[in-house]
């Protein structure tokens, strides 16, 4: 888990109904959830996609344009919405090296936070690779993740296969 923490360390955040966590599985592309009012969510089902990671990420990036992020007015804006697009590529990546692929995408934001969820199959936990060794090539996803996010997590529904990892960035000032 990252250093800086919304919630208590063990703590793994909000609880599925709180986030919009029980979007419609069959949701596809350009689809909303539904959280409480201040989230606003789109679902992306990465289910038999071909190109995920390109996929996530220009659903993403349309993401980021509806909400304002882009195209950015500053360095800082451009920055942060860079930021999100490689934790986008990280956490759909992870999935696809490591859960036999993602099979939904989605991205919520608030006013001040915008949080990316994916959802695989995949019984592993997720972790920074330690030690971090910059120079070594691949193990950077989660250690990446960890750097540029707010915090992170992943979140299992008891009865269900599979996790949700997501992962919370900063909204541009």
């Amino acid at each position: 888990m990252s250093t800086t923490r919304q919630h208590p360390p063990g703590d793994l955040g909000r609880e599925p109904e709180d986030v919009g966590v029980d979007a419609p599985p069959d949701a596809g592309a350009g689809a909303s959830s539904s959280g409480p009012a201040e989230w606003q969510w789109h679902t992306l089902s990465l289910r038999d996609v071909g190109g995920t990671v390109p996929t996530a990420r220009d659903f993403a990036r349309r993401a980021l344009h509806e909400w304002g992020w882009l195209p950015a007015s500053s360095a800082d804006g451009r920055a942060a919405a860079e930021d999100v697009l490689l934790v986008v590529s990280e956490l759909v990546t992870n999935a696809c090296l490591h859960a036999d692929g993602p099979e939904e995408m989605r991205i919520a934001r608030t006013a001040k936070v915008l949080r990316v969820e994916v959802v695989d199959s995949g019984a592993g936990q997720p972790a920074p690779r330690t030690p971090h060794r910059a120079g070594r090539p691949g193990g950077h996803g989660m250690f990446i993740v960890q750097r540029l996010c707010l915090d992170w997590g992943v979140l299992r529904v008891p009865g269900r296969p599979g996790k949700t990892v997501w992962a919370e960035l900063a909204a541009p000032a």
